[in-house]
């Protein structure tokens, strides 16, 4: 009979998409970042911090998602909620870890956002990361809203862009932590107060990046539109049309594939997501655990002003408005931020003016940076988008850089890899 007092808030499913096929044994090397300090009844030791354990023994709390009344317990949380979850997020993982354009499957991107959004508030960091942001102390009520706030980061995770990277080629692999949806701001370090104890920086801040590793080898990005069109202004401000529970629009075809990560931009995501832990990491092998002794930057802000988070600019579309017709005649408006015609900022063209010239400020810099070849392409008119800019191409993509920076209002210092 199952023991629904025992939670793993990283499901054993989901941790074993972080252990080679070829292995033998299924564990992993698990790091206990904060090891406690016990007591054996004659002197006081500090817990061992690296432990070989499987996925039973990983990532899991006793009764963390039991709810109490008095003497009465209930376990129906775990059985019915987080158990349904779990059963329709094993097959969007899959789907999204092999994506291929021009693939469009409507239920696996509604299940995996869905998973996501839960995934990040289920854990004991973002559970109490929920309790701070409604305010309540009362576990039951956490627990309740929970379920109530699920779409919780739903709406604008549907409107970045969508990156899928691939670690195959890289001696080091992603690595998977207590709290495995991991966002990374350049403007905010692990010690500021966006990073403070079970704090995050919002995904609705411009420079935020979604991390979520889909399995040993594959890893999905999420980019804010707004930071792809100026990378160069404030990470800290809020993206356009920020609300949280609204309508907003997917486009299949504007997914990023292709992208292979060297090993240091392994190392960095694996570092990022270290630093963003709570307190547990697992790693297939020892070694991956410690990004930090090959990490190459010597500031927080690198990895990001590094555009190793970044989708190729020259895949992304510079679109505006969009316009969805159904069969009764019926229309209804969007902009590219997701908001409707009645919207007071709707298609604001002083921001559409000025992001034009920062975007394709962007499209030069990242040309300069890493040459013709792309780093990621989207399906475009019909078919597999550019792989390669042809040597005239490639030149004008050179050319945007130098016409379009006078627009820009700060520029930093680049680094290349």
């Amino acid at each position: 009979m199952p023991d629904y007092s025992r939670n793993h808030y990283i499901p054993k499913w989901y941790q074993y998409l972080f252990l080679p096929d070829d292995v033998r044994e299924k564990k992993f090397f698990y790091l206990d970042l904060t090891p406690d300090t016990v007591s054996n009844g004659k002197k006081r030791y500090k817990r061992k911090a690296l432990l070989r354990w499987g996925p039973s023994k990983c990532f899991y709390e006793r009764d963390l998602y039991t709810t109490k009344f008095g003497e009465w317990e209930s376990t129906e949380i775990e059985e019915k909620f987080f158990g349904k979850v779990d059963n329709f997020a094993v097959a969007a993982v899959e789907y999204w870890s092999n994506f291929k354009n021009p693939s469009a499957d409507k239920k696996s991107f509604e299940n995996l956002l869905l998973y996501m959004s839960i995934q990040k508030i289920r854990t004991p960091k973002g559970l109490k990361y929920l309790a701070n942001l409604v305010k309540l102390s009362d576990k039951n009520m956490v627990l309740f809203k929970l379920q109530e706030l699920q779409q919780l980061f739903c709406a604008l995770w549907t409107e970045c862009v969508w990156s899928i990277v691939d670690a195959s080629q890289s001696e080091t692999k992603f690595i998977i932590s207590d709290h495995p949806v991991t966002v990374y701001n350049q403007g905010c370090f692990p010690r500021s107060k966006w990073c403070l104890g079970a704090n995050d920086p919002g995904i609705w801040l411009n420079g935020t990046h979604t991390i979520f590793p889909l399995s040993i080898n594959k890893a999905l990005l999420l980019t804010n539109l707004s930071w792809i069109r100026n990378p160069y202004s404030n990470p800290l401000t809020k993206r356009p049309h920020s609300e949280l529970f609204r309508g907003a629009i997917f486009n299949f075809t504007s997914i990023q594939t292709g992208r292979i990560l060297s090993e240091e931009e392994v190392v960095a995501i694996n570092y990022i997501v270290k630093q963003r832990a709570y307190r547990y990491l697992a790693a297939a092998k020892e070694e991956w655990l410690y990004p930090e002794k090959k990490f190459n930057f010597r500031r927080w802000d690198e990895i990001g002003s590094s555009y190793i988070l970044m989708p190729d600019p020259r895949s992304v579309s510079f679109s505006s408005e969009m316009f969805i017709g159904y069969e009764n005649g019926r229309s209804v408006a969007f902009d590219e931020y997701g908001r409707r015609p009645w919207h007071h900022d709707y298609a604001d063209k002083k921001r559409h003016d000025y992001e034009w010239h920062t975007f394709h400020a962007f499209q030069g810099e990242y040309a300069r940076l890493f040459g013709p070849k792309r780093r990621g392409f989207a399906f475009e008119f019909g078919g597999k988008g550019k792989t390669e800019d042809s040597e005239d191409y490639h030149a004008y993509h050179l050319s945007l850089e130098q016409r379009h920076k006078p627009y820009i209002k700060k520029k930093r210092k680049r680094r290349r890899k």
